[in-house]
């Protein structure tokens, strides 16, 4: 059995990984089981350099706010403000104090420094400004897109004004209350400047439609592609907020939903700009149903990753990535009867295996399903196997050089 795993491993590099595929995909994802391990963001900068040096990607995405990482994109592409400044205001979920992503973002700016901004790797988050216990106010989303159609269209054509907006918005501190996310009855998201401001959202994302051949002739790409984001992040906050308030048992469900239906739009938008690289946990980008348990209750989601699937077929493609130990966060070598515990056996730390050449190792055989002693890390369900594109493995992951702070996806 170990031998014909073997002959499964190789290298981790671009050209092997695309290799395994049946078509160049216009997005590559590469998941991960935990956040914040900086062997695995390690690998992620490798893969994706060469990715992007001799495979012609030009924009990389990851799990992290989509409004926020314009700051990041700036920076990069322009050289745009001051690298700490960048990491710290750049991210959410504090994923700029991570290593791995301080270094992904020096070398894309070095990559793109005195080139033509058609050959520039761009950045994007692809998240949505939310956090596990709350989410964003839509101001800032709301008034960029209304600021940008006022400089361009008639004013007679805007469903209100600025001074409207500012007044239904009213304290941000009501639309990020952490208290919302377990006590639905303090969000604000169905009181009647909610409801006004959702109206009003839509009229305006309407008109940015409406008015596409005279934006495009009046903008920069840049400006009207932020304009779209503006478009579709403002539209999910709001729903987001107005599900937040809701009572029923379908709540938790809704909510991971519209999180992950938000990220699967913001990945369809850049993949339509070109070849685009993503980066974020397995469970956001899977094509099986994700699925974890709150307490007592267990909740089911389709991921962005299934959904971007069922859009764009065999232009996209999905490597996991599985672990073997992380002795600082308590994971110890995995049983020989999972697919870790298989992969374990093998004499390389990293390896990118066949899944379908791993899936004839493995006939006739169950796998078990590993348990995870830690929170923070989400073994392979060997039941995904048959739909995932390829799998990197990492034998050992070291102590990082710093304490991460935010484990969950």
């Amino acid at each position: 059995m170990t031998a014909g795993i073997t002959e499964t491993a190789h290298a981790v590099d671009a050209a092997t990984v695309l290799e395994l595929l049946p078509a160049r995909p216009r997005l590559l994802a590469l998941g991960e089981p935990t956040h914040g391990e900086n062997d695995l963001l390690e690998l992620r900068n490798s893969l994706f350099r060469q990715l992007v040096e001799r495979e012609g990607y030009r924009t990389i995405a990851i799990e992290s706010d989509c409004m926020m990482g314009q700051l990041v994109d700036d920076y990069v592409t322009s050289g745009t403000g001051i690298l700490d400044h960048v990491m710290r205001h750049g991210f959410s979920h504090e994923w700029g104090a991570f290593a791995g992503n301080r270094e992904l973002v020096r070398w894309m700016r070095a990559y793109n420094e005195g080139r033509p901004t058609s050959e520039q790797v761009r950045f994007a988050g692809f998240d949505g400004p939310l956090e596990i216990t709350a989410a964003a106010s839509p101001r800032q989303a709301l008034t960029a897109l209304h600021t940008y159609l006022a400089a361009r269209v008639d004013a007679d054509l805007l469903p209100c004004t600025a001074e409207t907006l500012d007044r239904l918005f009213g304290s941000d501190e009501r639309w990020t209350n952490s208290a919302a996310m377990m006590d639905p009855t303090q969000s604000v998201g169905r009181t009647p400047e909610a409801d006004q401001l959702r109206l009003l959202a839509d009229d305006l994302v309407a008109l940015l439609d409406a008015q596409t051949p005279h934006l495009i002739a009046t903008s920069t790409q840049d400006d009207w592609e932020r304009a779209r984001l503006y478009g579709r992040t403002v539209v999910g906050l709001l729903r987001y907020h107005f599900w937040m308030a809701d009572t029923s048992p379908g709540r938790i469900p809704r909510l991971v939903g519209l999180r992950d239906s938000m990220m699967a739009a913001n990945l369809l938008a850049l993949a339509e700009r070109g070849p685009t690289l993503v980066n974020a946990h397995n469970s956001h980008l899977q094509r099986d149903m994700s699925s974890m348990r709150l307490g007592d209750l267990p909740v089911q989601w389709w991921s962005a990753g299934a959904i971007v699937s069922a859009h764009l077929g065999d232009q996209y493609a999905f490597l996991a990535t599985a672990l073997g130990t992380m002795p600082h966060r308590g994971v110890d070598a995995p049983p020989p009867d999972t697919i870790e515990g298989r992969l374990y056996a093998l004499p390389q730390q990293r390896c990118v295996i066949d899944t379908r050449r791993l899936a004839a190792a493995l006939a006739g055989t169950t796998p078990g399903h590993r348990v995870s002693p830690w929170y923070g890390y989400a073994p392979l369900d060997p039941a995904h196997l048959p739909s995932i594109d390829g799998l990197v493995f990492v034998k050992d992951a070291r102590q990082n050089p710093i304490l991460q702070r935010s484990p969950n996806t």
